[in-house]
């Protein structure tokens, strides 16, 4: 048996039941995508303001170092500019998200009206 074969045999015998299993739906499935891509993302927002404070550490004690001012400077710099992209994303798809009717944080609620006839706008 090769290499690959030796190690897709145990990951498909762990993943298959999952898979298979009738708890797991789509709705389940994104709602778990969607809270790890949420966690992600504060926890960026973290390491950006944790990046600011770094650089405004480097920048105020080594005041005698040009060099070392100019990189906490340009590490103040980058944290700034990453906190504001998240954030501005963040507010457009808050936005974007309530201008077209979708109700943020209750989940994707991906049924189509298409399969729930009796659900008809």
């Amino acid at each position: 048996m090769s290499k690959v074969t030796k190690l897709f045999l145990p990951v498909l015998a762990v993943v298959l039941p999952v898979v298979v299993s009738a708890q797991t739906t789509v709705d389940a499935l994104l709602t778990s995508v969607i809270g790890i891509v949420n966690r992600l993302v504060g926890l960026l927002m973290t390491l950006a303001i944790i990046a600011f404070f770094w650089g405004l550490v480097k920048y105020i004690w080594n005041a005698g170092n040009e060099e070392a001012r100019k990189d906490g400077k340009h590490m103040m710099i980058w944290g700034v500019v990453a906190l504001f992209v998240m954030v501005s994303v963040w507010g457009l798809v808050n936005f974007i998200g309530n201008a077209v009717g979708i109700t943020q944080g209750t989940g994707p609620g991906i049924t189509p009206d298409v399969l729930n006839p009796g659900n008809s706008i």
